[in-house]
């Protein structure tokens, strides 16, 4: 078995808001202006603060965990950036020991040492004592926590008390003073849409970093060792099939392995903007319309009528589509928006989707029994994620559910014709074979 080694560590924090996406975002913008190749991942099944990253790192920001992606695929994500990276940055998720599942166990599970952010501006040496209780804590896992970076320090005198408070070997590898730009809010998390503004804050962050306010935040973190195995090659399913994709500010909840995975099955890749009125590609065996804000672009949807014309033309067809969350809310006859307004829809799914003020669903779930095309009675359960706050009101009967880990029942999936559409959002890699019976199903 061949290894490879690379400095790698977890950002966590004591709890959210502590400010882990800004320094994460900051750290590794900085060691790129050095001139490192940095790769960032993010604990958990979240599709917002990995685009914001994007914008530090350059590249497509990979999700980790231990129940959506699984722990082995995640050990082998983190060895491929390892081989072609100098530096892998993990963010991890709420609280350090928050969950299940716990970014604590995720760091244990994929041997990672650990940073931890902690927001100091209320705090002197408090601070050495929280590092040292999570560093006590974590230790009973098997996790080493190797310091801490302060946020929201008054200046270089409280930045010396923070780092005096911490015992080593533990230190202080940074501090961002009171006075560092912020990442902007924004629906449903952080901010995404304005690339300037966010492009903007991560600069300033960067820049605030790497003032010798306090500590040493360019240095390297130990070098990990991670087992490279060799991935087992995949069958082309989806040899030349042609799968147009909806990517704009409305369908922008799309995990990048996802579409590693279709490219990897053989298929060939298109883009489309239904909030610009672009049509998918008459020759496209497959339309995807992944989850995103629909709401928050109702009216440009709907004035649109090239790419619903489009749809239902390829539906009539029998070529399937694949709608999650945002994506089944756009193929409704109405969208409700949260101001109690109504706004016409591509109408290819009876029924309504109304956005409500509070959360419907959270969490990690499996789609089981997805036929597949090699068999009447073999089928394929597909791993993902749940997190929307609309509902569905139609009459069409649900053809199957997906199951909460607890067992409970989950997500409904409806099917109209070639139509599949759901609020989960599936992770393909889960299972390549149900994504490639979802693409290539014919009715």
């Amino acid at each position: 078995m061949r290894t490879v080694r690379c400095p790698a560590m977890m950002i966590a924090g004591i709890a959210s808001g502590q400010g882990k996406t800004s320094v994460t975002a900051a750290l590794a913008l900085a060691h790129r202006q050095l001139g490192r190749r940095v790769q960032l991942f993010k604990v958990g099944p979240d599709f917002i603060d990995p685009m914001v990253l994007a914008r530090a790192c350059g590249t497509s920001v990979l999700n980790l965990d231990d129940r959506m992606v699984g722990v082995a695929e995640s050990r082998r994500l983190l060895a491929e950036a390892a081989a072609v990276n100098d530096l892998l940055l993990v963010e991890g998720a709420m609280g350090f020991f928050d969950g299940p599942p716990s970014s604590a166990a995720l760091a244990a599970a994929l041997r990672l040492p650990v940073v931890a952010v902690i927001d100091a501006q209320a705090m002197a040496q408090t601070f050495g004592a929280l590092v040292q209780g999570l560093t006590d804590e974590a230790a009973r896992s098997g996790v080493q926590v190797i310091g801490a970076i302060a946020n929201r320090v008054a200046g270089e005198g409280h930045a010396r008390l923070v780092a005096e408070s911490i015992r080593p070997p533990q230190r202080l590898w940074g501090a961002l003073p009171r006075a560092a730009a912020t990442l902007p809010e924004r629906h449903l998390g952080l901010a995404s849409e304005d690339g300037a503004s966010v492009v903007s804050a991560i600069e300033a962050l960067a820049e605030a970093l790497t003032k010798p306010l306090f500590g040493e935040p360019l240095a390297l973190p130990p070098s990990v060792e991670f087992d490279a195995d060799s991935q087992s090659r995949l069958e082309p399913l989806l040899l030349e099939r042609h799968i147009a994709v909806a990517r704009d500010g409305a369908f922008r909840f799309i995990y990048p392995a996802n579409l590693t995975l279709l490219r990897d099955l053989g298929a060939r890749l298109s883009f489309f903007s239904p909030v610009a009125d672009e049509a998918p590609p008459q020759d496209a065996d497959a339309i995807w319309l992944p989850g995103g804000y629909p709401e928050l672009h109702a009216e440009a949807l709907e004035r649109a009528s090239a790419w619903p014309d489009a749809l239902r033309q390829h539906v009539g067809a029998g070529k399937p589509v694949l709608a999650e969350c945002g994506g089944l809310m756009a193929l409704a006859e109405i969208l409700v928006t949260q101001d109690g307004r109504g706004h016409r829809m591509a109408g290819a799914l009876r029924g309504r989707a109304v956005m409500q003020r509070r959360l419907q669903a959270l969490g990690v779930e499996v789609l089981e029994g997805v036929p597949r095309q090699d068999g009447p009675a073999k089928s394929e359960a597909l791993r993902g994620h749940s997190f929307h706050f609309a509902r569905f009101e139609t009459d069409m009967q649900p053809v199957m559910h997906c199951n909460r880990l607890d067992g409970t029942t989950g997500e409904p999936v409806w099917r109209l014709g070639a139509i599949t559409a759901t609020f989960f959002h599936a992770y393909f890699r889960s299972s390549p074979l149900a994504v490639a019976a979802l693409f290539d199903r014919q009715t």
